[in-house]
């Protein structure tokens, strides 16, 4: 008997519906395999057989073939186990057929029939509303997960008996409803931290604002223990809240990973990713024999925080020059080509020079000449480039520390930040994949960054005298367009270049010599 399941492959971010058919015919006991199938779902005939057995189902006797189409789509993991398993028992005429071409149907299986959960659930849920199936069965720790999609009935099992019965016609199992826009609006705005715990760095404190506001590029230095962490750890706080579009795309990211919790549905907050030093390229970036999003993806949509910025390899470095432009990365393998989205804020931070004290208004350097110089060449000038804020960050002097006041909390600065993100959302309304100040190309520069004659000499002088490149120019006026926004203001003035310029700190005559 030939019977048809339905499943999914998951490549990128996105999901395949994969057909699963399962033909018991006659003759010598057999089991084929066939449709470019891995190691692990090979290794899915002993998982499936001893399944059957526990739940006291006859493993079907005789020559079985299952082919998985398309047969040119690489089929990976043991989340096949369960379709599999339940074509083998249709296909041997111990549960109806009828719901098999309603449901799709993904998760491991263990010895004795019990559902393990799996990755990558939610772009399955997605490809299965797209492909217009009735509803989605998978274990029960990924059902709230799959249940964000609407118009989709989700059902979470805990065991391979439970399918069976259900597949049988016997609603057993109940459905997964979750409210989407509740959960999600209800957690949406909770933070275990807050600027108000920053004590003094109001300049600083302000440069995170601005970086905030359009969506920039920012990189600390400073010696240690001025809160260089602290701050960059509370950007998330002051970043405008997730959409729900937003939130989506990156629980599908996230879920691809295997990083979603069990019985976890949306993220409801912008991710804050801190790799250590000693990361990979591969790592970093994405990538592998069997290709997984990397840091930048995991941190799209939210903060990627790269601590001690000369420590990382100057190779793993370089390698995010083109997804800082692009904000996607694609990588390509002989045979296959995945696309993962990497629209992420860089935050760095690093010490002015190897003992850290360089520039330090109180404790005396001690690092010979020229190591200063060798420590910040090991970031190239390319990668600052894109870097649009630059700043300086000095130690807060005991009086600060010692104010029992707090300081301007998170959610006052954020208010300011969505109001600005608000004018750059009608600003480019019309204009695709373009959101904030940040994303601005040189069409839309010479558009919305304009400049009157004080603020072009202004510029002008500034660019002569640091030498700085083409990028470093767009970069000011994107921040300059910026504080423009803040300060609600329809043309970039004099006040606005000029702060702009300031944070290029790195750019300035005197560091590193």
């Amino acid at each position: 008997m030939l019977v048809k399941v339905f499943g999914a492959a998951v490549h990128g971010v996105e999901a395949t519906t994969i057909t699963i058919e399962v033909n018991v015919g006659g003759g010598m006991p057999a089991f084929a395999l066939v449709g470019l199938p891995d190691n692990a779902v090979r290794e899915s005939y002993e998982r499936v057989r001893s399944a059957l057995s526990f739940n006291k189902n006859a493993f079907p006797a005789g020559r079985i073939i299952v082919n998985m189409a398309p047969a040119d789509i690489r089929k990976e993991g043991a989340a096949y186990d369960l379709p599999l398993a339940v074509g083998l028992a249709a296909a041997n005429n111990q549960i109806k057929a009828e719901r098999l071409e309603r449901f799709m149907l993904m998760g491991e299986l263990s010895l004795d029939g019990t559902l393990q959960p799996i990755r990558g659930v939610l772009p399955i849920a997605i490809q299965a509303r797209a492909e217009g199936f009735e509803g989605l069965v998978v274990p029960k720790q990924n059902a709230r997960e799959a249940a964000v999609v609407n118009k989709l009935k989700v059902f979470g099992a805990e065991k391979l008996a439970d399918v069976l019965d259900f597949m049988n016609g016997n609603d057993t199992m109940e459905q997964t409803i979750v409210d989407t826009r509740k959960e999600f609006y209800a957690h949406v705005d909770q933070f275990d931290m807050d600027f108000y715990d920053v004590k003094g760095q109001e300049e600083v404190k302000r440069a995170f604002e601005v970086a905030a506001a359009g969506g920039h590029n920012i990189i600390m230095v400073g010696p240690p223990g001025a809160g260089k962490s602290m701050m960059a750890k509370r950007i998330s706080t002051i970043l405008p809240p997730f959409s729900l579009q937003e939130s989506l795309e990156t629980t599908k990211i996230h879920s691809v990973a295997g990083l979603i919790g069990r019985n976890t549905s949306l993220m409801t907050q912008r991710p804050f990713r801190s790799p250590h030093h000693t990361i990979s390229d591969v790592a970093l970036i994405g990538g592998g024999s069997n290709p997984k999003p990397g840091e930048i993806s995991l941190a799209h949509n939210g903060v990627l925080f790269l601590d001690e910025l000369p420590e990382f390899k100057r190779q793993v470095l370089e390698v995010m020059r083109q997804p800082l432009e692009d904000r996607q990365i694609s990588i390509s393998r002989s045979k296959m080509s995945v696309t993962y989205p990497a629209s992420f804020m860089l935050v760095a931070s690093m010490n002015p020079c190897p003992c850290g004290y360089y520039n330090h208004p109180t404790r005396e350097c001690v690092c010979s000449p020229g190591a200063v110089q060798r420590y910040l060449s090991k970031i190239s000038g390319p990668l600052l480039d894109r870097i649009d804020i630059q700043v300086e960050i000095v130690p807060v002097p005991f009086e600060k520390l010692a104010e029992r006041s707090k300081g301007e909390s998170s959610a006052d600065i954020r208010e300011r930040v969505v109001k600005a993100r608000q004018i750059q959302q009608e600003r480019y309304r019309d204009e695709e994949h373009i959101h904030c100040n940040a994303q601005m190309n040189s069409r839309l520069l010479q558009k919305y960054a304009r400049l009157d004659k004080e603020c072009t000499d202004t510029l002008r002088t500034a660019m002569e005298r640091f030498s700085l490149s083409a990028r470093a120019y767009d970069r000011i006026l994107k921040v300059a367009r910026t504080i423009a926004d803040l300060d609600g203001a329809e043309s970039i003035q004099f006040p606005h270049i000029s702060e702009a310029i300031g944070y290029r700190n790195l750019d300035r005559e005197g560091w590193g010599t």
